[in-house]
């Protein structure tokens, strides 16, 4: 029974442990012209999930707005922000992140919504407020896959 009580102490404290790297939508640090620097979770993303965000259409749907030749399976992609090929060509890591983050901080007058910020416009449906449009796994991950795209 002892070990019991210590397997789930221990699993209680590397569980708070991996959550207390995560930075919290209010928390994020931005540098100058809307970087951050450090990421999100602690952890580098995962580029193929990041794919699966990006393309997701109930999640980032970036495609709703960017063309993005890797993603050439998907229809519909749209051409109102710029196109996403050759993205980590253009902006570094940091870069990227801030404008996920809040792109506001990058480019004050952009249609594109904030990825993780708890305040995202004032037609935000009920079930939205108070809540962020990607997890800071998913941006992180969504991040990576940027990252690719050279």
């Amino acid at each position: 029974m002892r070990s019991i009580a210590i397997a789930a102490i221990g699993a209680a404290f590397f569980a708070t442990a991996a959550n207390a790297a995560e930075v919290a939508p209010d928390s994020v640090a931005f540098g100058t012209d809307g970087i951050v620097a450090a990421s999100l979770t602690g952890a580098a993303g995962d580029p193929a999930n990041g794919k699966s965000v990006f393309v997701n259409r109930k999640l980032g749907n970036c495609l709703a707005c960017h063309v993005n030749s890797d993603a050439n399976e998907h229809s519909f992609h749209g051409e109102i922000g710029p196109s996403l090929d050759g993205a980590a060509s253009r902006w570094n890591e940091a870069q990227l992140r801030g404008i996920l983050v809040n792109s506001k901080m990058t480019f004050e007058d952009t249609m594109m919504p904030s990825f993780y910020r708890l305040v995202n416009g004032e037609r935000t449906m009920d079930k939205f407020a108070g809540k962020t449009i990607l997890t800071a796994a998913q941006l992180e991950d969504v991040l990576a896959y940027l990252q690719t795209l050279k």
